[in-house]
């Protein structure tokens, strides 16, 4: 009897155990999948800026083209807007280069001279008018430092052409001692011509989109010497010595390459 109720116990102790196996289910250990960014691929920018303009000064020939080189006893140009855009290349997280053309346009110029008078007697004070604007074609590499939350601070450079313009100078000769007392205005025409130019740049991305990102900036542009107005009644031609543009900058960055991955999300387990 007792071999019989050992027997039983056994049978029953297994059958328990056998079905307790079919129902626990170890939990399956299933990768996390991190999102992916591809970061190479084309972009498109565009920018707007408001430019801070230093004229390196001008000067211009006294007494026609046999005359001797004098300096502008004042000049200045005011500041202006920029705007422009350009195409570009990310190879990697940290590298990127693109090609741009920016116009900056409405620099009013101020300026004065000292000197003989015309017709009127006695030394003269001389008001000078015109207006500069430009189209800068610039090829630029950038260095992205790191990419913080949303942000990607970067710094750059760049080298490429500006050609200047210059409107016709408009100048106007009053005596020192009765400045109503003034020479009929002479008007000098305006000078163009393409200049060396290279910039200094420093900004951060902020991302929007995984394809679109927001980019604010500084950028310094030195643009060479050159020609201003040509000779008119004694006077000219005359020259500039070149700029120092300062620039805060904002725009958008448009990637073809960038895409998001969506992370993987694995099916919940269902125990049966």
């Amino acid at each position: 009897m007792k071999r019989i109720l050992s027997g039983v116990v056994a049978v029953l102790l297994s059958g328990t155990a056998a079905f307790a196996a079919d129902i626990y289910q170890p939990p399956v250990e299933v990768p996390i999948v991190e999102p992916v960014i591809q970061t190479s691929g084309w972009y498109l920018r565009g920018d707007v800026g408001y430019a801070w303009n230093d004229l390196r000064g001008a000067n211009y020939y006294q007494g026609g083209p046999g005359g001797s080189i004098a300096e502008f006893a004042s000049a200045d140009i005011d500041d202006s807007w920029v705007i422009g855009g350009g195409v570009g290349y990310q190879f990697n997280n940290y590298l990127r280069t693109d090609v741009t053309l920016d116009y900056w346009g409405g620099g009013d110029f101020n300026g004065s001279t000292l000197g003989g008078c015309g017709i009127v007697a006695g030394p003269c004070v001389s008001s000078d008018t015109s207006s500069v604007s430009a189209w800068s074609l610039m090829a630029n590499a950038y260095v992205d430092i790191g990419t913080y939350g949303a942000f990607t601070p970067y710094v750059g450079a760049g080298i490429g052409a500006t050609h200047v313009k210059w409107d016709g100078l408009r100048n106007t000769s009053c005596s020192v001692s009765n400045p109503a007392d003034c020479d009929p205005t002479t008007d000098h025409g305006g000078e163009s011509d393409w200049r060396f130019t290279y910039a200094l740049m420093a900004g951060t991305a902020i991302d929007l989109t995984c394809n679109l990102k927001a980019d604010v900036g500084y950028r310094f542009r030195q643009v060479d010497d050159g020609d201003m107005f040509g000779y008119n009644n004694g006077g000219g031609p005359g020259f500039d010595e070149g700029f120092y543009i300062h620039e805060a900058r904002a725009g958008l960055r448009y990637s073809f390459g960038n895409v998001c991955e969506v992370p993987y999300e694995p099916e919940p387990i269902v125990y049966k």
